[in-house]
């Protein structure tokens, strides 16, 4: 069995038996799927208050029944997933960072075949909620800049504390997936991601969201890409676009 859903930021509450009972006829060879910004991975290492609070949910995800895998959004600490601090290993004819035994970071640009479906992923997206700035916590000025930052009401983020410029793909990752979709022929049978399509921000989301070159790149894909269903997540809503389109937030949809 495979089941997919949305953004989870941390709260994990929608995968206990009473929200998700179907986990009970499952086993860690059925999975669940996050479509990005699941927030198991946040707080800075050091950090050891919230680095308890992190290791016991990412302890409780591993004692389900089932593997829990997820894309990076771009609420992700990138300084620690691109880090050693995860192991990397094979996993499903694709590369995966092994947060736990059964709790699985799938990697931008990979195909993995997953009871013999085909599923590439891409994870990351624009952060949206950074009207207020970007703020450096290095920065000699910091305090002034967050005094600054929090007298204008936006809403903004602390590089390296809430922010990360990997939130958007480097040219490298947007290789593989193509060179990953070539030995593919372009033809999968699902697609994950975190960040919207193109054509989908251009028909839900502009003015909130906006066009990057990441949008621009999963829409050359999708152009080009025979698949049955496409996964996002990122725009806090659960609503089918097209036959094939699907946006996720707290809903758990079976796919297989």
């Amino acid at each position: 069995m495979i089941y997919i859903t949305g953004d989870c930021h941390a709260d994990f509450r929608r995968f206990n038996t009473q929200n998700f009972p179907e986990q009970k006829e499952m086993t860690k060879d059925d999975c669940v799927i996050i479509c990005g910004d699941f927030g198991g991975v946040w707080y800075d290492k050091g950090d050891s208050v919230y680095s308890r609070e992190e290791n016991w949910w990412l302890d409780w995800l591993e004692s389900k029944l089932f593997t829990t895998l997820f894309v990076d959004g771009n609420h992700s600490n990138f300084d620690r997933l691109y880090s050693d601090e995860f192991e990397y290993s094979g996993w499903a004819g694709g590369k995966v960072q092994k947060i736990r035994n059964n709790v699985l970071h799938l990697l931008r640009g990979e195909v993995y075949e997953i009871e013999g479906l085909k599923f590439f992923t891409f994870g990351g997206a624009s952060s949206h909620d950074i009207a207020g700035g970007i703020v450096d916590r290095y920065s000699p000025t910091y305090r002034e800049d967050l005094k600054k930052a929090d007298s204008t009401g936006l809403p903004y983020r602390i590089n390296h504390l809430s922010w990360w410029e990997q939130e958007l793909p480097s040219e490298e990752e947007m290789q593989h997936g193509l060179d990953t979709l070539k030995k593919y022929n372009y033809d999968v049978d699902f697609v994950v991601t975190h960040s919207p399509t193109a054509s989908i921000i251009a028909l839900l989301g502009e003015g909130l969201y906006e066009q990057d070159r990441l949008t621009k790149y999963l829409e050359g894909i999708k152009r080009k890409l025979k698949f049955k269903k496409w996964f996002s997540g990122h725009m806090h809503v659960n609503r089918q676009i097209f036959d094939n389109y699907l946006l996720l937030y707290e809903q758990i949809i079976r796919v297989h």
